[in-house]
């Protein structure tokens, strides 16, 4: 077989009937179509094309080639299209933490359904990282504290972060250090380590282990409204709770947790590049 660029350069050069057009419609210069239609004529040991009068004439093996080119490019575009519009059609598989789902993008959903009725999507809340390429994912919006933010992340959203439980449980704690909260109880999302690294960040030595019970992030909240424990979030997810009084905020860290939106490297298929540009956009409005 002859080179497939010099395929698709004669087939510019027979629909447009110029070197510099052909050259154009391929983004070359004219001098580089004029190449490959030499090596085709080489390979072929056929003329294909030539000069007439300001114009180009194709030979009569040339019009037999450009037809059978013509038929052959028009089934393959035929094919790249329906395999497109099959991955344009496959549903959006995004993931997250199980709070960030119940806290932010589920109350956000119906409006990227409602714009966007044509990408199915399939979340999978889940408290550990996944791999986006082991897992069959498109996208993961996932969450760093702020000086270890992956360089160059496409940031979504910047949280406080806070400790937080009900008067009730907190009222007989003379919390002036966080070392004073070593021995309450406190709850934590599934497959993290946010409060014992919370403590390490503040140098605190522990004289036992921590009452840790851990969960589903979707379950926290109302088992810290419960006074089952304290926890450690972002202020954004319970500053009407805060605001109220039904809950009580402790050692408040400004612009100090994020979540970032993470994709595979070039990809480039619609869907992901409407869910990406809708989480932004509920960003802006956030």
């Amino acid at each position: 077989m002859p080179s497939l660029n010099a395929l698709r350069a004669f087939s510019a050069l027979s629909e447009t009937g110029s070197y510099t057009k052909a050259g154009e419609m391929l983004n070359v210069t004219h001098a580089a179509v004029m190449q490959q239609i030499k090596a085709l004529e080489a390979f072929f040991d056929v003329q294909l094309a030539a000069r007439s009068g300001r114009g180009i004439a194709l030979t009569d093996e040339g019009r037999m080639l450009a037809r059978d080119l013509e038929a052959g490019f028009r089934q393959i575009g035929h094919g790249v299209e329906a395999l497109t519009n099959l991955q344009d059609a496959r549903p959006l598989h995004v993931t997250m933490s199980p709070v960030f789902a119940v806290k932010w993008l589920m109350p956000r959903l119906n409006d990227f359904q409602a714009h966007h009725p044509e990408v199915t999507l399939l979340l999978n809340p889940n408290g550990k990282i996944v791999d986006l390429d082991k897992d069959g994912m498109d996208v993961a919006i996932r969450y760093s504290r702020l000086e270890t933010l992956p360089k160059d992340a496409n940031i979504l959203l910047v949280l406080d972060l806070v400790v937080v439980g009900t008067p009730e449980l907190v009222s007989g704690v003379n919390a002036t250090s966080p070392a004073d909260l070593v021995h309450q109880p406190w709850l934590m999302e599934l497959g993290t380590r946010e409060v014992p690294d919370w403590f390490d960040r503040y140098g605190v030595k522990l004289d036992r282990p921590l009452m840790i019970s851990q969960m589903p992030g979707n379950l926290i909240m109302d088992a810290v409204k419960r006074s089952d424990g304290i926890t450690y979030t972002a202020r954004q997810w319970v500053h009407e709770e805060i605001r109220s009084g039904e809950l009580v905020e402790l050692f408040p860290e400004e612009k100090a947790g994020v979540f970032f939106i993470h994709t595979r490297p070039g990809d480039k298929r619609p869907p992901v590049r409407k869910f990406v540009n809708w989480l932004r956009s509920q960003s802006n409005q956030s």
